[in-house]
């Protein structure tokens, strides 16, 4: 696990170190420490737009003494997974523009605003509600932590949410809509967040379009 200031140190020396620049979007627990929702993660998740970007970086982090990690471990034999490597305690997962089931979409990319620089490295993080998309989507507890935690600590935006998992399925992520109803109603009959019968409602209109 690593918290903010371990994860900036070692996006510096990656960037020093890097022959050009390079662009990579954070995601998933990475995007939320650049925003100040959470305070440490256990990976560090990217999505790379280039083939020879992801290299580049792969290759910098090996030349900092990464080591290899085995993916099968996490991901078992899903497809679309990562180039993954263990540094500091804390594990890389690289992925391209799929992220296993997940899409990042060229709106996702569009809404990636926040932009940061560590020398060669260009890091933009995914905005919150995209991060709270692509997490409902797993059966994993620390990922319904880190979506109450969006709820609660930004301005959600219920209509890019509920427009983005519409576009998850157009573009072949065929259990985004039902995963992320699923996840938003059981929260919010707890009491957990705070999400209006309205918004539950268009999930469940768009689960029966879908259907």
């Amino acid at each position: 696990m690593i918290d903010i200031a371990q994860q900036e140190e070692m996006f510096i020396a990656i960037g020093n170190i890097l022959p050009r620049k390079i662009e990579a979007y954070a995601i998933g627990g990475t995007a939320l420490m650049l925003m100040s929702i959470k305070n440490s993660t256990l990976d560090v998740d990217l999505v790379f737009d280039k083939i020879e970007d992801r290299l580049e970086f792969y290759n910098a982090l090996k030349r900092l003494g990464a080591k290899e990690s085995d993916v099968t471990l996490v991901y078992g034999l899903k497809s679309n997974t990562p180039l993954m490597l263990e540094f500091n305690n804390c594990r890389f997962d690289m992925f391209m523009n799929k992220i296993v089931s997940s899409y990042f979409s060229d709106s996702m990319k569009e809404r990636s605003r926040q932009i940061h620089e560590f020398g060669k490295l260009i890091i933009k993080a995914a905005d919150p509600n995209d991060v709270l998309i692509m997490k409902s989507v797993t059966s994993r507890e620390k990922d319904i932590d880190d979506i109450i935690s969006i709820v609660n600590k930004s301005q959600v935006n219920w209509d890019v949410i509920v427009n983005e998992s519409e576009e998850q399925v157009r573009l072949g992520n065929e259990t985004a809509i039902l995963g992320l109803g699923e996840k938003l109603e059981k929260l919010g009959s707890r009491k957990i967040i705070a999400v209006t019968k309205d918004v539950l409602d268009k999930l469940w209109k768009l689960l029966s379009k879908q259907a």
